[in-house]
């Protein structure tokens, strides 16, 4: 059965208890105004300004000035600024062939993004890391208690995408994607205001959780690739399908693909987010390991992540 995951930034601990925010002066302030912002209205309007077509030369020059404001490395870029329609386009933008090579052979789990580190280890009780301090139930973010008890042991690793980054997300390993499910919910933002003053964050977000089938390992090992949103992303749309988020959508939804799942190689696109936000990818225990980076460590997608069956050079 799919679950909603929690609906309100009331902060609680794991047994029911109200904890202490830990936000403080304007850090507060920004929250509580946070609290009382449309903020699912809000970042459909964005996407939609975003997704504006303007006169070539403003285009163009609005371009340019949101890749130097962001950092962006307009080298990396498959096209020239001069063949993005819109913002929008921009920042869903290719990169040049060979810009991110897929490290490692088959048995390599690779980044599945460009981005840092967050919270990352092993599932305990359940439970995986939000930001030091804070912990979140398997559960709440899958919306499902039974797959839950599959990740028990395994691993988790959390990606923050700025919007420097490249916005498209890719499978760490090769194989099917089995199963999507759908979760709407808030768009608090996944900075540190979001992280330390909104409890179980990702479980309230609203999210995408695909479960993805490694060849070699199947059924019984399947990845979880769960595609966050947050505050300003107008959407989050994947490779394959019609599905699109933030749509006013008021109940979860579930599409499993049987015999025709689609087959991914590894490193191939399966979607992107129409600005930046975050993936959390879970692994179950036994074949899988992790290698952790540190939380700040960048990363871009295609680098060696962990590995399976014993492989570790």
């Amino acid at each position: 059965m799919i679950r909603h995951g929690a609906s309100s930034p009331v902060r609680t601990s794991p047994h029911g208890s109200v904890t202490p925010d830990p936000l403080r002066g304007f850090g507060r302030l920004l929250f509580t105004v946070l609290r009382r912002l449309p903020k699912n209205a809000l970042s459909r309007w964005m996407g939609r300004v975003a997704s504006l077509a303007l006169w070539g030369p403003v285009q163009r020059a609005e371009i340019r000035l949101f890749a130097w404001l962001s950092g962006v490395d307009l080298n990396e870029a498959r096209d020239e600024i001069e063949d993005f329609s819109s913002l929008q386009r921009f920042f869903t933008r290719a990169l040049v062939p060979g810009a991110r090579p897929i490290e490692g052979g088959e048995r390599v789990l690779v980044s599945p993004c460009d981005g840092v580190w967050g919270a990352a280890g092993r599932i305990e009780g359940g439970t995986m890391l939000q930001v030091k301090g804070r912990s979140y139930r398997v559960s709440e973010l899958l919306g499902d208690d039974d797959l839950a008890e599959a990740f028990e042991a395994g691993c988790y690793a959390t990606f923050y995408l700025s919007p420097k980054d490249y916005h498209r997300f890719h499978t760490p390993a090769a194989g099917r994607i089995t199963r999507v499910d759908h979760h709407p919910g808030a768009l608090w933002p996944v900075n540190e205001i979001g992280l330390r003053g909104v409890d179980a964050l990702f479980a309230r977000n609203e999210r995408v959780c695909a479960f993805l089938e490694p060849d070699g390992l199947g059924a019984d090992a399947p990845l979880a690739l769960v595609a966050v949103g947050a505050t300003m992303v107008g959407s989050i749309r994947l490779a394959f399908g019609t599905q699109r988020t933030n749509q006013r959508a008021k109940e979860p939804s579930r599409r499993e693909y049987g015999a025709g799942a689609p087959h991914f190689e590894r490193g191939e696109e399966w979607g992107h987010f129409e600005f930046g936000s975050t993936i959390v990818l879970l692994t179950p225990p036994g074949e899988i390991e992790l290698e952790f980076g540190a939380p700040g460590d960048r990363l871009r997608m295609g680098r060696r992540i962990g590995s399976w069956g014993g492989l570790r050079d």
